[in-house]
């Protein structure tokens, strides 16, 4: 059978583009790709970077505040011009996403800016109803923010919509309690807004290690942020100065602006799956195998869409293995075990990588190398932030199963401890590394003992 094209790319995010970059450029492949919004998806044009962007922004009252500990006393950062930050970021996402389009185009990728769907198992249709045959089809739409099902929620923004706001809100409500919901409450609080961050759990970051969670749910206390745990909204309901907000508690309190901050769906409504015979999860996702093949064999699926681990740099490792087994007879697979990540609070972020405590705990013995502190920067300043470093050793093998860190520049240090860990390093591997001094991360290679000890299995 004559195909249209080799590979059809649906999405321009991050895992798409890589596809159709590597199929295309490395492997020549004739590739098409449609992108109904812009190019460059969540991570450029919604999500990582710009929020990364705002963090920088909103660090700035407390880099002033931290100074003046340093004797600059005349150090003001008081006056927040939303508008002119917010042309300068637009300046900066428009260049990325001309980067991200002129690349593809360069490796011979032909671009249609359309919604695409499924119209069998080799067909895509465009919203204009032009239909392209494909041998192989690669999905990779991503995730859209999700609601919570409460009566007015359409009076709520989501997080996409923070990034286009004409002017920050007075006071502001964040319902959520994961990572974006705790980064947008940092940046909000950081640019001045009267924050309210309401979630149901009694410590934010569900999934992470709890002693991390606990310093983060007392950071953003502590930085002003006004955290109700243990609370939840039941609805919204418009008001003449914004948007009264009824809780689960009983209380009503009015809001300029509301943000759902409470996860992401697939984003596979409209998409044509109907056509096929590829199968989904419960929650809507897309199933694949460990080649990111779905049920039908010419349709593939990669990034958030499949929802394993949703994070940018795994959805682009997916999107190029599957490029080099498919079409550069190089079969790749990708694996999900040991995935680094941070979440960019201030001024204490939190990095971490491999088995968190409670699930080291869970899968046998564990020794907890763990060491709370002030970091020098701070202390001398005369601010209360504190530090976690910490490592997860299984006594018997003496490899280490995880690493976290709560503090300044967490992010950054996760990185390049999650090479050794990555490659299966043991805790005297770490003991024999020198230590860089006067640095916080020394503290990873100067744990000599073990703070504490859990025995076999979660007793």
């Amino acid at each position: 059978m004559n195909f249209d094209y080799d590979l059809f790319v649906i999405g321009g995010g991050s895992g798409g583009v890589r596809a159709a970059r590597i199929a295309a450029g490395e492997h020549g492949a004739k590739v098409g790709l449609a992108e109904e919004s812009r190019m460059g998806g969540t991570c450029v044009i919604r999500g990582c970077v710009p929020k990364k962007l705002m963090i920088f922004a909103s660090t700035a009252t407390m880099m002033a505040d931290e100074m003046r500990g340093y004797g600059w006393c005349d150090a003001d950062a008081h006056h927040f011009d939303w508008t002119m930050f917010r042309a300068k970021l637009d300046s900066e996402l428009k260049r990325l996403e001309m980067a991200y389009t002129t690349n593809a185009e360069r490796a011979g990728v032909e671009i249609h800016h359309q919604r695409a769907k499924l119209a069998d198992h080799h067909t895509v249709e465009l919203a204009d109803g032009t239909r392209f045959t494909a041998k192989h089809i690669l999905i990779a739409v991503g995730g859209r923010p999700a609601r919570i099902g409460i009566p007015g929620e359409e009076l709520g923004l989501v997080s996409d919509d923070l990034f286009l706001l004409d002017k920050l809100p007075h006071r502001a409500l964040l319902i959520g309690g994961g990572f974006i919901a705790c980064e947008f409450a940092t940046i909000l609080n950081g640019l001045g807004v009267q924050t309210v961050q309401a979630y149901r759990g009694d410590a934010v970051l569900r999934g992470f290690d709890l002693e991390a969670r606990e310093m983060a749910t007392q950071q953003l206390s502590d930085i002003g942020v006004d955290l109700r745990l243990g609370l939840s909204p039941t609805r919204l309901d418009k008001t003449d100065g914004g948007v009264a907000v009824s809780f689960d508690d009983g209380s009503t309190e009015e809001f300029d602006a509301v943000f759902f901050a409470t996860g992401r769906d697939p984003y596979t409504g409209d998409l044509g799956l109907e056509n096929t015979e590829v199968r989904l999860k419960k929650n809507g996702a897309i199933e694949v195998d460990e080649w990111s093949q779905t049920s039908v064999p010419s349709i593939f699926a990669v990034g958030d869409v499949t929802d394993r681990v949703n994070l940018t740099p795994v959805a682009i490792r997916e999107g190029h293995a599957f490029a080099d087994t498919v079409f550069g007879n190089n079969a790749r697979k990708v694996s999900h075990d040991i995935v680094a990540s941070a979440v960019y609070l201030r001024p204490a972020e939190l990095g971490t990588v491999g088995l968190t405590e409670e699930q080291a705990r869970e899968r046998g013995p564990v020794d907890v190398y763990s060491a709370v502190f002030r970091p020098m920067r701070s202390m001398f300043a005369g601010a209360n932030t504190r530090s976690l470093m910490k490592l997860l050793v299984d006594p018997e093998t003496d490899k280490v199963l995880g690493c976290h860190i709560f503090g300044p520049e967490a992010g950054e240090m996760i990185q390049l401890a999650a090479i050794p860990i990555t490659m299966g390093a043991t805790k005297a591997d770490f003991d024999a590394t020198m230590a860089v001094h006067p640095t916080a991360a020394e503290e990873l290679v100067t744990m000599r003992h073990p703070s504490r000890r859990h025995p076999q299995g979660d007793e």
